[in-house]
């Protein structure tokens, strides 16, 4: 089980930074219905950490702490999140002032792109709406991940991970996984922050300048490579939610399909006791810096006790492991290892001919072909405004929708997956169906969401909760085939009760799925 999580850039003509809480919760209550408002925040913990501990606070970018809550000094939490709950089963929010399109919980990576991808569409819908409905100014959407003045906003992954394998385990196999995942998983970035780094031109990964620590629970602010969030949205006595926050924002869809990819593989090798052997890194915060800022394409860093490696060398030997263990899985699973190998081969004997597969690879195409055609350096300040167009969600002006259109980008999904995954949940996500059914039929009847629970007027004057870790084991078909033809909030209870019956479990049990300790 797979989500993406992406933070929006927002540019509204006519408004400064200090407007921008205000305007994302405008442009997300733009958002067409139907939809439900009533987010639930009293089951969620941010601060918990998977090394048994609860922090005090989290840490806050005091760039962005300078404008919460500014133009609306009066307006609570929950209006300024405008919260809104999708017939996907998505959500949509303003999360500090950009608003984040979260998807669905999504069983295939096919589904996770087109419903990233859709993410992509509900947004710009959302803009037009702000346009013609809240007065004139243009506004503009960016999936991206820097604002090039200092701030940086983050699209995040959740896996489903079994809680038995250790967490020191995982840190020590994800720190030199992710240090070097941007070779193909990077959206490229013209420059550098918060200040210029002498030579630094142009660079992999719009995330790595922000990372300063290895593991912490925070997102915001002293940013980590490995985030230790422990708030699993599942059974905890059985699974963790692996959550990641290292990740740039992508277009390219065979680059989403290596990044969520290759990480899912990676911890099913951890799930199979495998781990590792001689590619710790001596500093992985800088590493990661090291390589998305490298001219040469080489990216050779550091090794643990000494000696240097190269990133395409770590990433072959999670690659090799995988093929030994992982081959046959599944069909995706043998389409995620062939892209794996032949991305890496690539990048070894022409990375800048990756221009059809990554974004970083797409991205510096297009500014090389500008730079050519104008005859400019790299310190031309236009640069960075292509840089920031490529990211536009607008079709007719984003220059990555552009590339798309033309034909010169892979695809992995078509267009009537994308159209469908605006408005339907994903086929094989029990979870994800059982929301977005509730939202799509009975928005009204829904009294409270989270991700791990629903809460439903049955239309008797009964209360019924309904836990997400009991029907994801469902199967998604009789799920639709029993919960869809309701008619009524009460009628989708008892298909759901019928479920539960022939699967032995107890939807409206009173566990704490977001507790390990429960």
């Amino acid at each position: 089980m797979i989500g993406i999580e992406t933070e929006y850039g927002i540019y509204v003509e006519g408004k400064g930074a200090q407007d921008l809480v205000a305007e994302a919760t405008t442009l997300v209550k733009h958002c067409p219905g139907p939809v439900v408002t009533a987010w639930d925040y009293r089951h969620e913990h941010p601060r918990r950490d998977v090394r048994g501990f609860t922090v005090d606070h989290l840490s806050v970018d005091p760039h962005d702490a300078q404008f919460e809550q500014s133009g609306k000094p009066h307006s609570t939490d929950i209006e300024v999140r405008a919260d809104r709950v999708l017939p996907s089963g998505a959500r949509l929010y303003n999360d500090h002032g950009h608003p984040e399109y979260s998807t669905p919980e999504c069983t295939s990576l096919r589904e996770l792109i087109a419903h990233d991808r859709a993410g992509e569409r509900v947004m710009q819908t959302c803009a037009t709406r702000r346009m013609s409905r809240s007065g004139p100014g243009t506004v503009s959407l960016y999936k991206n991940n820097t604002d090039f003045h200092g701030a940086s906003y983050g699209t995040h992954e959740s896996y489903l991970l079994s809680r038995d394998v250790p967490f020191p385990d995982l840190l020590a196999a994800l720190l030199p996984f992710f240090a070097t995942r941007p070779i193909f998983a990077g959206a490229g970035k013209v420059g550098s922050e918060p200040s210029p780094v002498a030579g630094v031109q142009y660079q992999l990964s719009q995330r790595a300048d922000f990372f300063s620590v290895e593991a912490s629970v925070d997102t915001l602010y002293n940013r980590p490579l490995v985030n230790t969030r422990d708030e699993p949205h599942a059974d905890a006595r059985k699974y963790r939610r692996f959550h990641v926050i290292c990740g740039d924002a992508n277009f390219c869809e065979v680059a989403t399909l290596l990044k969520t990819g290759t990480t899912l593989l990676t911890l099913r090798l951890l799930e199979t006791g495998w781990r590792p052997e001689g590619v710790a890194l001596a500093n992985p915060v800088e590493a990661v810096k090291q390589i998305s800022r490298d001219q040469s394409l080489k990216w050779i860093v550091d090794r643990a006790g000494g000696g240097t490696i190269g990133a395409i060398d770590v990433q072959r030997h999670f690659l090799s492991a995988a093929k030994d263990k992982l081959a046959g899985l599944s069909d995706e699973a043998d389409l995620v290892l062939a892209e794996w190998e032949s991305v890496l081969e690539r990048l070894a004997s022409d990375p800048l001919g990756l221009s059809d597969t990554l974004d970083w690879a797409a991205k510096r195409a297009l500014l090389d072909e500008y730079r050519a055609a104008e005859n400019v350096g790299w310190d031309d300040p236009v640069l960075q405004s292509l840089d920031l167009e490529y990211h536009n969600v607008d079709p007719d002006a984003g220059l990555y929708l552009a590339l798309e259109q033309e034909g010169r980008v892979r695809r992995v999904v078509g267009e009537e997956d994308i159209v469908h995954a605006m408005t339907n949940p994903p086929a094989g996500s029990p979870r994800a169906i059982v929301r977005g059914l509730a939202v799509s039929k009975f928005a009204e009847a829904v009294q409270s969401v989270t991700w791990s629970r629903l809460t439903l007027d049955d239309g008797a004057g009964q209360s019924v909760g309904i836990r997400m870790s009991q029907v994801q084991d469902l199967d998604p078909v009789r799920v639709r085939e029993m919960v869809g033809p309701a008619e009524t909030p009460g009628a989708f209870v008892q298909a759901l009760e019928s479920l539960e019956r022939e699967a032995g479990a107890d939807l409206n049990d009173n566990a704490d799925d977001d507790n390990p300790a429960a």
